[in-house]
């Protein structure tokens, strides 16, 4: 069986670890940041400044060693702020780089696909350390978030752009709201919604 938990912020190191890691080869971050070393070095710099702002509007699921993390932004907080953005913007600037206008193509893309219309747990990140992937800890930290959702009466929303993940979201109950690209090249989106 295994042991999900709501992470607590000392757990920031290892969570970022454990979603850089996973993030290494996902399509929309290749195409974000085409170089695979470069890459290495800014995903960390990303997630260091992502996961301290969805403590901040949701929560963190993960293992107790790290092996998964989730984060969800709670309802009526998947968009960023103006304040968070401007937070968020030199921090993200460090991280992407020159890639910056590629980050923000993407990211303006999927907050305009968000639905509009109803309140909703967004799962904004679920990853799971290499080594381990295959082995049900992905979908044990999402049905852990799922039930949490269900206990307040709250559908979830995501957005994938690895096409395998679409599967595994269909079978925890998700549906295909709708497909769409990143212009340009871009990626390749599925956003999916549950409940």
């Amino acid at each position: 069986m295994k042991v999900i938990e709501t992470a607590r912020t000392s757990a920031t190191p290892a969570i970022v670890d454990t979603l850089a890691s996973a993030f290494q080869d996902d399509p929309a971050f290749r195409w974000i940041i085409p170089d695979p070393a470069k890459r290495a070095k800014a995903l960390p710099r990303f997630f260091r400044t992502i996961v301290p702002l969805d403590f901040a509007n949701g929560m963190a699921l993960t293992s107790p060693s790290s092996e998964v993390a989730t984060l969800w932004r709670a309802p009526g907080r998947s968009h960023s702020g103006t304040l968070e953005t401007l937070r968020a913007g030199l921090p993200l600037l460090a991280a992407l780089g020159t890639s910056i206008g590629r980050g923000l193509a993407v990211g303006n893309l999927i907050d305009a696909h968000h639905p509009k219309d109803f309140d909703f747990y967004y799962l904004h990140y679920a990853g799971v350390r290499p080594e381990y992937q295959g082995k049900g800890w992905g979908g044990a930290a999402i049905r852990e978030g799922l039930s949490r959702a269900e206990a307040e009466g709250k559908p979830v929303y995501l957005e994938t752009a690895t096409e395998s993940n679409v599967g595994l979201y269909q079978r925890l109950g998700f549906t295909v709201r709708e497909e769409w690209d990143v212009p340009k090249g871009g990626p390749h989106f599925w956003s999916m919604l549950r409940g």
